[in-house]
């Protein structure tokens, strides 16, 4: 396991602008010469030898590396060399004066780093006591609701069913049978976490066989197997802002999975899937429609009566002459959303009969010979 002592660099003997090639060529030398069966009498040799393949694998993926170099530049590897505290314990770079902690957790949006910080760095076993005691909030639960068109246009309400897991009422949430006990677990010792090798590293994940809590119960509880979880279907009304767009998020504080020992339960987060419209379509605030009309319409002009999305008609006069794919606006008939709306947008499609009768094909050809047409 590496430690936050070590410098992958020193290990290998190499700088840090040092290319790809110095560094495998480097890795080949040091590693034929600590390799166990180059070295049988040197009890340090497989030490040494695991030591070099960890910053190897780190060094040489250019990934890692970059994070690696990342982590230097923080003063990562000033760990245990810096000033001392009470007694003989080197201070970590990362602890306050005030003797307020560094968290890994606090790395969480530079990029993976906090992972990476988490897998380099032994923290060493966690005991029982270092596992989070008292009151825990429970898990966010992430839903994703369809929602008809013109819902979200004008606002509402929409019924929704959420699967969710609740703490078992017959057990409390312990997993155990009413009237038996729990006892440690033996997989993880009680910690709640299993390592696991992954490259260079070791990663710790919570344990598969107690969950993560530490214990597994003498006899299992039968309503929920042993889980302390059962899985129910929740049953909501969710209000729907006007003018809410498609993939927008909307948290419900509450309304999450339970929390554990008496923590508050976490929030439902609801994100919106907004149906299509067999007529509307949406462009920001603003509204797009086709609407056909024929051919006299478009010739001799017109007035249509166009839907809109409160739900109205609105007239809109057709000019003489107007062609297929002319577009109009019309203000302030789009979305509203707050102190801003859009328009409505309105194409005119020309739509040319199929079939005529004779009667509508002899006024046609007295059209066309008016106009100088040939037919």
């Amino acid at each position: 396991m590496a430690t936050a002592t070590k410098d992958f660099y020193e290990i290998l003997g190499v700088s840090e602008s040092a290319g790809k090639e110095e560094i495998k060529k480097a890795y080949r030398k040091l590693a034929k010469q600590y390799h166990p069966d180059a070295s049988p009498n040197n009890p340090r040799a497989a030490e040494r030898f695991k030591e070099i393949g960890e910053a190897y694998s780190v060094l040489s993926n250019a990934k890692k590396r970059k994070q690696y170099d990342q982590m230097r530049k923080l003063g990562a590897f000033g760990f245990g060399r810096g000033a001392r505290t009470g007694g003989d314990r080197p201070r970590s770079p990362f602890e306050t004066p005030g003797g307020g902690g560094f968290s890994f957790e606090d790395l969480s949006g530079l990029g993976g780093l906090g992972d990476l910080f988490s897998s380099i760095f032994d923290r060493g076993r966690r005991t029982e006591t270092e596992r989070p005691q008292g009151p825990q909030k429970g898990r966010n639960v992430e839903y994703v609701v369809e929602i008809p068109f013109l819902t979200a246009v004008r606002g509402g309400k929409v019924s929704v069913t959420v699967p969710i897991s609740e703490e078992c009422a017959a057990c409390a949430g312990s997993g155990a049978h009413p009237g038996t006990s729990m006892r440690r677990c033996k997989e993880c010792s009680g910690t709640g976490t299993v390592s696991f090798g992954q490259g260079g590293f070791a990663v710790k994940r919570p344990c598969p066989a107690c969950v993560g809590r530490g214990s597994i119960p003498e006899k299992p509880c039968v309503a929920c197997e042993g889980t302390g979880t059962v899985k129910q279907r929740r049953k909501l009304q969710v209000a729907v802002p006007r003018g809410v767009e498609d993939g927008a998020k909307v948290r419900i504080s509450g309304q999450g999975e339970r929390g554990n020992q008496g923590g508050r339960p976490g929030d439902l987060v609801i994100t919106f899937k907004v149906l299509p419209h067999h007529f509307f379509q949406r462009d920001g605030l603003d509204i797009h429609v086709t609407i056909p009309v024929n051919i006299v319409q478009a010739t001799l002009g017109s007035k249509v009566r166009v839907k809109t999305v409160d739900g109205r008609k609105v007239v809109l006069r057709i000019p003489p002459g107007t062609q297929s794919g002319t577009r109009f606006r019309i203000r302030g008939q789009g979305i509203s959303k707050g102190e801003r709306v859009g328009d409505q947008y309105v194409e005119v499609r020309v739509e040319v009969p199929e079939t005529l009768s004779p009667e509508e094909e002899e006024v046609m050809k007295q059209f066309a010979t008016a106009s100088g047409l040939k037919h």
